[in-house]
């Protein structure tokens, strides 16, 4: 039987667009920092790819700096400074910030201090879409690039970070946008890549990948293929809601992701779900994908006032735009197969 995959906040298959781009991008083999021909050519590429992933994120105007991941460029906006934020970041920011903002039970951050706060435009655990105010030194937009109608010029902020794999590009690459004139620290010094910002010869065959599935992106996003997985996810909440006892929708009362729901049972433990829809064919996930290999309740769901029981009992479906009906249909029989033999056991 054909799995489904269903993690796509944890990371998206690779597009044939990027494919084809990496492919091609194989075939220069010149270093970007060499002046010769074969050099200038590579340089090109990655340029040509800094412009294409600035545009389709509507950044035109501000400096792009490749990374390895958003993780990296998390690193790189954050550390060495007394920045702020909510228990919901994800843990590449949360590693370099004092989590001491407000979170109120629908997941929204309270933020008083914006030059000095960070915070994510959607969570990937919950798909809550925050309230931006305007002038924040850090915004973590990985999950909503190309997902949601959003732009960096639109969001008045210092700096932000994006990665490739989330919206169909390859793993190993992301970047770090940086309104121009904002200063950043270089945390890998050496040749003086990406404008001082950070060394290290530049990854061209993943860089090629991230531009192309960038503007694939863009393009998929324009078209309206994202409504039509917003509707998916709500066929598939209204039949779970329907038929199974006592489920818990996280965040429903705030904009969301598209494509994300996070659901939970009391009592039936998140990684059990995430096991038994595996060996039932299906791909989900007990939180962040960074973090989902632990054990553990979800802090961002304890940040929202959930007690240990429901926060150790979420999953999280995240759809992709190849997801189909279909796919929900079989997704919603086999959980609630497992959810009434669950019920029936602790009864």
């Amino acid at each position: 039987m054909k799995r489904i995959y269903l993690d796509h906040n944890a990371t998206a298959p690779l597009r044939p667009e990027a494919r084809a781009a990496m492919i091609e991008a194989m075939d220069i083999v010149g270093n970007p920092s060499s002046v010769h021909a074969e050099g200038r050519a590579a340089k090109s590429l990655v340029e040509r790819a800094r412009a294409q992933v600035a545009s389709a994120f509507g950044a035109d105007g501000a400096d792009l700096v490749f990374t390895s991941s958003a993780t990296e460029a998390a690193a790189l906006a954050c550390a060495g400074r007394d920045l702020h934020g909510g228990d919901i970041e994800h843990d590449a920011v949360g590693a370099w910030i004092t989590a001491d903002l407000p979170v109120a039970s629908d997941g929204q951050v309270s933020v008083t201090d914006p030059a000095n706060t960070v915070l994510q435009v959607a969570n990937s655990e919950t798909g809550v879409v925050q309230k931006l105010p305007s002038g924040l030194a850090v915004t973590d937009a990985t999950q909503a690039f190309g997902k949601l109608p959003v732009a960096f010029n639109w969001l008045e902020t210092q700096m932000a970070l994006v990665s490739a794999h989330k919206l169909g590009g390859p793993k190993g690459v992301g970047a770090l946008v940086v309104k121009r004139g904002t200063e950043v620290e270089p945390r890998i010094r050496g040749g003086g890549q990406e404008m001082g910002r950070r060394s290290g010869t530049e990854n061209v065959i993943g860089i090629a990948g991230f531009a192309a599935a960038a503007e694939a992106a863009a393009r998929e996003l324009a078209d309206g293929a994202w409504e039509r997985v917003a509707e998916l996810r709500n066929i598939l909440e209204k039949a779970l809601e329907a038929s199974a006892k006592n489920i818990i929708f996280v965040g429903k009362e705030s904009p969301r992701l598209p494509n994300t729901s996070c659901l939970a049972v009391p009592g039936w433990k998140g990684e059990t779900q995430v096991m038994q829809m595996d060996l039932a064919g299906f791909a989900i996930s007990a939180g962040s994908a960074c973090s989902s290999g632990k054990v553990r309740a979800s802090r961002v769901l304890r940040a929202m006032g959930y007690d240990e029981e429901t926060a150790s009992s979420a999953i999280r479906v995240s759809l992709g735009t190849d997801t189909t009906e279909e796919d929900i249909s079989r997704f919603v029989d086999a959980w609630l197969s497992k959810e009434k033999k669950h019920h029936a056991r602790v009864a």
